[in-house]
């Protein structure tokens, strides 16, 4: 018990040793691979955020372009008659923006439209007061061109919302002036023409979105502080920099001045004054949303000293999905991000997901490029999101290097575990082995020499002499088995132990084992019953025979010496010949051999650790040497244990009779 306890503070010290040591490699290799890792994050994080700015900046400039082209466009354009070339030529042509169905370069536009100082309310698809059919136009165009009117004349005079009247009385003083001199224009007119800054003016805004808030998505922004580690800056925050400045542009307009009834009419009357130059002034554009589907863009125009507003009816979802769906589906940012678009905080849409079915996007998530569009659209927001951020192939290449280095670092410490745990068995083993054999030596050569001075001495009698005499003889053989056994292991574990291997008969070899045992068998009180098999004496085997009589002898040894206390005292030894094997059997009458020692009692200085084990003497190496001998002469052991006892039995091959 001492020695087991010793041998297991031992594996414990090994074990903490190791703990300590595999701490020490892991701790900072995790440090490493974090760092790693959050290195190729904050990589893969501005590389998708290069891609979302280049594609946020695509988007813009094309909402430049749009609004440079309705920049561009005349006050005059807004009507069904332009007036084409010089004033002088009196020549009339239809608008550009009179084409049915509306021709636009921007995504989801409904219809232009004006509206006069006193309210009234024209598109470019229709004349005014005019019969269309006198311009060419078939009755069911005329019917479509005047339903597309009648829906834009009630999105633009759509009651005024809670929300549209706080803003009437949020504009500026001037504002509120021009208001009070024009009391026959329309509520559109006014919450149009008082709108300064860009303020929602239909009459569904006071409905909240079913998309909820730009706060709602829970974006985190802690790349932002990484961005500072890599000395990068981020990405610009709003476009005014490097935005021209938008001011009012002054223009002469040539507007024909034609009276309502006989407006076809006067084209074919080029005596009769239908053209007018007037100064004209106009305001920039200014992009506003009527409802939870329509935005507007228009602007303020002075014509004569009279306003009008000037502009265009645009669909939400078909702006959404012509501006920014189309473009975010085409690049890798679909795949790994979502695209949401804003309007003032307020969520409107997400790219490439129909608006039907809701933000679809999961909660959370790294924000990864926020940006307005362009001025009048800079109450739109473009914000690329991610949740799962793929970080490459280098990460890849860390991750796998990671998982090979820990099972390399775990596998490692194992095997050391085992190792060290194997060697202090081992460093025990052969201290038990020093022990033991020291113990068998000084045992008998101590019985020895005690007999041989009686004997000196001439203190024994006749009769005594002769059993002091067999004492002598047989510990003298005992101690010789025991040094040809050390001597013979030694040999073996150097591979320099020679063998004369010879075909014999298994009954000849059953006779040499009966006659080296059988005095040892009778000496220890036992009784030895040898069966032979019919064809024990035609059945040959190639092995060397004195090594086989070692084999036997030592099982015959072992089983004496833990069958001592056994009620049966009988050892067996059997031969069974088969086609192909010739197998000796050692059998014992005693307690047999517990199932957990089974798988290791033929290891070199291994001792079952029971108090049977622990009653008997023996060194540990007579089981190893069998077999070692067996595999030498290309034979195999097998234990069993039987009821009562345990049976050794050693197989070898059957080889033709000489």
């Amino acid at each position: 018990m001492p020695e087991r306890g010793a041998r297991g503070a031992e594996k414990r010290r090994l074990r903490f040793v190791l703990c300590v040591f595999f701490v020490a490699l892991v701790v900072p290799t995790a440090v490493l691979v974090y760092h790693a890792f959050g290195r190729l994050t904050t990589e893969a994080f501005y590389q998708h955020r290069a891609l979302a700015e280049e594609l946020a900046n695509r988007i813009d400039a094309r909402v430049r372009q749009w609004i440079a082209t309705e920049e561009a466009r005349s006050l005059t354009d807004y009507r069904f008659l332009v007036v084409e070339g010089e004033a002088q030529a009196n020549f009339l042509q239809r608008s550009a923006l009179s084409n049915f169905p509306v021709e636009a370069s921007i995504p989801g536009l409904v219809s232009y439209f004006q509206i006069d100082a006193d309210g009234t309310f024209t598109t470019p698809l229709l004349p005014s007061g005019v019969d269309a059919a006198t311009y060419g136009l078939a009755a069911d165009e005329v019917t479509k061109r005047r339903a597309l009117e009648t829906q834009v004349r009630g999105l633009l005079t759509s009651p005024l919302s809670a929300d549209a009247r706080h803003d009437e009385g949020a504009a500026s003083d001037a504002e509120k002036k021009v208001l009070a001199k024009d009391k026959s224009a329309q509520g559109v007119f006014d919450r149009l023409s008082a709108s300064s800054a860009p303020q929602p003016i239909g009459g569904k805004l006071n409905q909240t979105s079913q998309l909820g808030r730009v706060e709602d998505l829970k974006l985190d922004s802690k790349f932002e502080s990484r961005a500072r580690e890599l000395d990068r800056p981020a990405a610009p925050a709003a476009k005014a920099m490097t935005e021209e400045p938008r001011a009012a542009r002054k223009e002469q307009a040539a507007v024909p001045m034609v009276l309502a009834s006989s407006e076809a009419s006067a084209r074919h009357a080029p005596e009769a004054p239908r053209v007018r130059t007037f100064d004209g002034e106009l305001d920039p554009f200014v992009f506003s949303r009527l409802d939870a589907e329509h935005f507007v863009l228009f602007r303020k125009v002075w014509l004569d000293g009279q306003r009008m507003i000037q502009g265009a009816v645009i669909a939400q979802k078909d702006l959404i999905t012509g501006l920014i769906d189309a473009p975010f589906l085409e690049t890798g940012l679909s795949q790994i991000s979502d695209l949401t678009i804003a309007y003032r905080g307020e969520l409107i849409g997400t790219a490439g997901v129909s608006q039907a079915h809701g933000y679809p996007s999961k909660a959370g998530g790294q924000l990864l490029y926020r940006t307005p569009l362009s001025s009048p659209l800079n109450d739109v927001e473009l914000i690329f999101s991610v949740t799962d951020l793929p970080v490459g192939p280098g990460g890849r290449i860390v991750g796998w290097a990671t998982l090979v280095l820990a099972v390399v670092l775990l596998g490692g410490l194992i095997v050391v575990y085992r190792f060290g745990a194997a060697q202090i068995d081992l460093t025990r083993q052969q201290q038990d082995f020093v022990s033991a054999v020291s113990h068998e030596l000084k045992t008998p050569l101590t019985s020895i020499r005690m007999y041989g001075e009686i004997l000196r001495a001439g203190w024994a009698s006749e009769e005594k002499k002769k059993t002091y005499y067999d004492f002598i003889f047989h510990e003298s053989e005992r101690l010789s088995r025991l040094i040809a056994n050390v001597l013979r292991l030694a040999r073996l574990t150097r591979n320099g132990d020679e063998m004369d291997v010879k075909p014999a008969t298994a009954s000849e070899l059953l006779s040499l084992v009966e006659s080296k045992i059988a005095s040892q068998v009778e000496q220890a009180g036992f009784r030895l019953d040898i069966e032979r098999d019919a064809q024990a004496h035609s059945a040959s085997i190639a092995v060397d025979a004195d090594s086989l009589v070692q084999i036997l002898i030592n099982l015959v040894d072992n089983a004496l010496k833990f069958s001592a206390h056994a009620p049966h005292k009988v050892v067996e030894i059997g031969c069974t010949v088969t086609q192909k094997d010739v197998a000796f059997r050692v059998r014992d009458h005693g307690p047999g051999i517990a199932p957990r020692h089974l798988q290791r009692i033929f290891e070199l200085f291994y001792r079952a650790e029971d108090e049977l084990t622990r009653e008997t003497t023996g060194t540990g190496i007579g089981l190893a040497l069998v077999s070692e001998l067996t595999a030498a002469m290309g034979g195999r052991i097998d234990v069993r244990n039987c009821e009562p006892g345990a049976e050794f039995t050693v197989t070898f091959p059957r080889v033709a009779s000489a």
